[in-house]
């Protein structure tokens, strides 16, 4: 039943994508802004899906910490939802998304006008063109979303926090927004099944600006690290699995 339930939703989850982004499409290429309204969109459906089809339900906590204006976030990553669920919280969110994916039919087309690309074999070029873009989506007001570790985790990875978070928090000077999840709950880095259960993002309070490169690493990592871990039933948290 739970692989049944799991293919409904992959169906449900790509059949909407398809049909908000070419329903809004015109609206997009009239004035940009109508990206978020599609984000938001298909955030709803996706939710949706996950409660009615697989029996999943998703909260979101802390959301008194939600910057309105230009903002830097930096959320763990454990699943697709967390690129899909945080317009549902963030009024304009800007990701930093892998260059290939603006290939992808639909979403690329969406990503191309106002998200930020990075070239992940580009290195120094890469992360200077992402600090760039970082500088020009806060100044219009968006809140431009970093995954740290780069890629989805497993629920029992260890942290590997990488180091385009603290270039763009010293180019930008502002307060960085942490995002804790428990998503891998239901829904693994890579595979088919989406599980029932429930799952949480919790929006943090943000860390200041002006730290030392080293002390604001470990401030986010740390932070990140045990909210999440706390978000998780005690036989998932780390601790547990590598014991």
């Amino acid at each position: 039943m739970n692989l049944i339930r799991s293919i409904l939703f992959v169906i449900w989850l790509y059949a909407t994508l398809l049909v908000i982004g070419i329903g809004l499409w015109p609206w997009v290429l009239a004035n940009e802004r109508h990206v978020w309204t599609a984000l938001r969109t298909w955030g709803r459906t996706t939710v949706w899906g996950l409660r009615w089809i697989v029996g999943a339900r998703v909260s979101f906590e802390g959301l008194e910490h939600v910057p309105q204006g230009g903002a830097l976030i930096a959320m763990k990553h454990q699943s697709m939802l967390d690129t899909i669920a945080p317009a549902l919280i963030f009024p304009r969110p800007v990701y930093v998304y892998k260059e290939e994916l603006g290939a992808s039919p639909v979403l690329g087309a969406y990503l191309k006008r106002n998200q930020i690309a990075v070239d992940r074999g580009g290195h120094a070029k890469a992360l200077k063109s992402i600090v760039r873009g970082a500088r020009d989506a806060v100044a219009k007001g968006g809140q431009v979303l970093i995954f740290p570790e780069g890629t989805r985790q497993e629920l029992d990875a260890p942290p590997d926090y990488k180091p385009g978070i603290a270039a763009m928090y010293k180019d930008l000077n502002i307060p960085v927004t942490p995002v804790a999840v428990n998503t891998g709950l239901i829904w693994k880095p890579k595979g088919l099944i989406r599980k029932p259960g429930h799952v949480t993002f919790k929006v943090l309070p943000p860390i200041p600006a002006g730290l030392p490169r080293e002390e604001f690493m470990r401030q986010l990592e740390e932070v990140i690290e045990r909210e999440s871990q706390a978000l998780l039933p005690p036989e998932k948290r780390r601790s547990a699995t590598s014991s």
